[in-house]
């Protein structure tokens, strides 16, 4: 069996010298048997938070869970602590990580399905992780001795996503627990237990007294998980997806293979395999690719010859993300992205596209999101299956890069309104605009050279006649 890291035995061991029970629990366990590298580690002790504080003075305990934060920090020569910093983890001056320890606790109704409306301090380890959510999680480690009640272990080995004990009772207290199991099972690659999926299926609707918050912030980590194709079908197939993004149903069913066409699979295939295939890493890109085609069924149309279309779907689907954006409650800068990336994904690459239609593209797109609309692209190629980028997208790729060298308003010309008072002698008034608009309008045609001696002088020629 692997070794719980330096830190985090320290950790256990402290807290046994004073005479508590502690054990590592939950996803570090889970993650470390299976050989990979985890921070944040969580502890469960028959120590009472006040109890925990005592032994990590500088912990910090805010809540009504029993969970206190421990502050993990770089060791120093020990021959320069004193005998009292020497039983303490604490050494160097910012956190390097934090710990959570929760004293043992059993819990009782959740009438929102969410949260346990009475909490109280539990007395064995055996009660505590007869609370928790999955069997993988719910092992118990000291370094020296595993607890297992529920063979955890076991379904590690089997690669299982299972409910401790009755998979009904645990999503009934908490709903969230559905999707959890969904993102476990696609950042692990693990199955998901029948018994634990029938429970989903007949309880997914009680996603709809889960805060659309929590719901948004699940669903992102499904996005960038390793096996997010498969966690997004998941979703779809229990019938979980029905209370996130009802819309995005609908595109399992819209057909697009037709002459004519290079897709090979219906929108809402394509839609997740783009979102698979998008090399971005951020989840508001993920999202925005998954849903750059949701307006395809509202703009869906086929001709007598079988030729289907979805025109203007990008503008459909803009207004379609629009409510999703809101419903799931996402910031004003995240939605102003993905609503952005909706919109314009439909640019054209066609080489022969003159500078003044690239800065269009750039314009509306912005400049800070032309990386992630690129990745959008790529996505949405290699999910229809084409090729990851062709002749033209290259070439569209550079000369995004050179006319983004070019002006794109006033402010980056070298000259400004002082310059025009200066050489005009005049006051801020409406000559300067007229002015600065002209030579604005000259460098944008490539007949006055962007640099501010050529500028100058035409400030001096500038003519209204």
């Amino acid at each position: 069996m692997n070794h719980i890291p330096e830190k985090a035995q320290k950790t256990i061991d402290l807290m046994k010298q004073k005479g508590y029970d502690c054990y590592a629990v939950g996803g570090s366990v889970r993650d470390t048997l299976m050989g990979k590298i985890t921070k944040g580690w969580d502890f469960t002790t028959n120590a009472t938070p006040e109890e925990i504080l005592a032994v990590f003075p500088d912990s910090f305990y805010d809540n009504q869970f029993g969970t206190v934060g421990i502050k993990i920090y770089d060791e120093v020569d020990s021959s320069q602590q004193t005998p009292i910093e020497s039983e303490q983890i604490i050494h160097s001056e910012k956190p390097i990580d934090i710990f959570e320890m929760t004293t043992y606790r059993s819990e009782k109704g959740y009438k929102d399905h969410r949260h346990p409306d009475i909490i109280s301090w539990g007395k064995t380890l055996e009660e505590d992780l007869s609370r928790r959510d999955f069997t993988i999680n719910a092992i118990a480690w000291d370094g020296t001795h595993t607890v297992d009640l529920y063979e955890g272990v076991k379904d590690i080995e089997n690669k299982c996503i299972k409910t401790v004990g009755n998979p009904d009772e645990r999503f009934m207290e908490d709903a969230l627990r559905m999707m959890r199991a969904i993102r476990i099972a696609s950042q692990l690659g693990f199955h998901i237990d029948p018994d634990t999926m029938a429970a989903i299926k007949n309880h997914a609707s009680l996603l709809n007294e889960i805060s659309k918050e929590r719901i948004r912030d699940e669903f992102l980590k499904i996005l960038v998980a390793k096996f997010a194709n498969d966690g997004i079908l998941l979703l779809k197939n229990t019938g979980l997806m029905e209370y996130i993004i009802p819309e995005f149903v609908i595109t399992f069913q819209t057909e697009q293979k037709s002459p004519k066409r290079h897709h090979l699979y219906d929108v809402g295939i394509h839609s997740t395999k783009a979102m698979e295939f998008c090399p971005s890493n951020d989840p508001v890109v993920k999202f925005a690719t998954l849903l750059h085609d949701i307006g395809k069924p509202k703009t869906f149309h086929k001709d007598e010859t079988g030729l289907i279309t979805f025109y203007n779907h990008e503008v459909a689907g803009n207004r379609i993300a629009k409510h999703i954006v809101e419903r799931l409650r996402f910031s004003n800068k995240d939605s102003e992205r993905i609503l952005t990336l909706i919109r314009w994904h439909q640019f054209s690459v066609d080489e022969r596209q003159t500078d003044s239609a690239i800065r269009r593209i750039i314009r509306r797109v912005g400049k800070e999101n032309l990386e992630d609309m690129l990745a959008l692209r790529i996505g949405d190629r290699l999910g229809g299956g084409a090729l990851e980028t062709s002749w033209r997208l290259e070439l569209f790729k550079k000369r995004l890069e050179e006319v983004q060298k070019q002006p794109f308003s006033i402010k980056d010309l070298k000259v400004n309104g002082l310059d025009v008072m200066e050489i005009r002698a005049c006051k801020p008034g409406k000559i300067i605009g007229e002015i600065l608009d002209d030579i604005f309008s000259r460098v944008e045609a490539g007949t006055l050279l962007n640099e501010r001696e050529p500028e100058l002088e035409a400030i001096k020629n500038f003519s209204s006649i």
